[in-house]
């Protein structure tokens, strides 16, 4: 019982300090009853509060079936229902609570039309994820939507045709225009990085002075090398963003 009020306050903290602006009495009363249920924890990433509602993270639930013993998880492609070449995935998973338990089944499928523009081309790894988080969700009874299923209510986009037809457009502040900027947010808050730091990223890595002389190819291609990375290595993509954080004045 100590144990779990402790992770309370810490979760509480943690949620107020990266979420001021959303944290209200409905959304601590829910972070409440996911922290006594389940131990999630804010701090390692379990949970993330998004438009005023949470939602666990892969993390978060592996962290979790750890934690329960989980006995071992299977998945494996569904072909009749997958179509590479139109990067179309579906997988199906299995989680084994125990060594004599028949398993819990989940499906997850992905493919261009369903998933955030910040990982089109990796369509095969969405739709194992899926899997197995529905799966996960089902084994031990988790009702909240998992963050990878966030692109799955991402707005269609206009033709991708047109816009290869437009020569390159200057930023002009915006980050690319609204739909740029957003992704980048979008990209930041999933992976709780520090945007003063990802900003002088950009600069570095679209090799202009600033952010507002980069075009929108380049802020593009940006976004998409921060997705994959953070994907890949969050903790090697850290490691390269606190480079480019100001030393601060030493200690008296």
């Amino acid at each position: 019982m100590h144990r779990w009020h402790n992770l309370l306050r810490e979760n509480s903290s943690a949620a107020k300090t990266r979420w001021p602006t959303q944290t209200n009495k409905s959304s601590m009363r829910a972070l409440k009853l996911l922290t006594r249920s389940y131990r999630f924890s804010v701090a390692y990433g379990d949970l993330l509060l998004l438009e005023n509602g949470w939602y666990v993270t892969h993390t978060g639930l592996l962290r979790m079936a750890r934690r329960s013993r989980c006995a071992g998880m299977h998945a494996e492609p569904v072909k009749e229902f997958s179509e590479p070449s139109a990067a179309r995935w579906a997988f199906k998973a299995t989680v084994y609570k125990s060594h004599d338990c028949k398993g819990f089944v989940g499906y997850g499928d992905a493919d261009p039309s369903n998933v955030s523009l910040l990982v089109h081309g990796a369509e095969m790894r969405v739709a194992e994820t899926r899997a197995v988080n529905r799966a996960l969700r089902k084994a031990y009874g988790i009702g909240i939507c998992s963050v990878e299923e966030i692109g799955s209510f991402a707005e269609p986009t206009s033709s991708s045709r047109d816009s290869k037809k437009l020569p390159p457009q200057p930023v002009n502040g915006n980050y690319g225009g609204p739909k740029v900027r957003d992704r980048l947010c979008q990209l930041i808050r999933q992976h709780q990085l520090d945007a003063n730091l990802v900003k002088s990223y950009a600069v570095d890595f679209c090799g202009t002075k600033t952010l507002r002389e980069a075009t929108r190819e380049q802020v593009e291609g940006f976004v998409a090398h921060l997705a994959d990375w953070a994907e890949k290595d969050r903790n090697a993509l850290l490691c390269k963003l606190n480079s480019y954080a100001r030393p601060t004045e030493a200690a008296a």
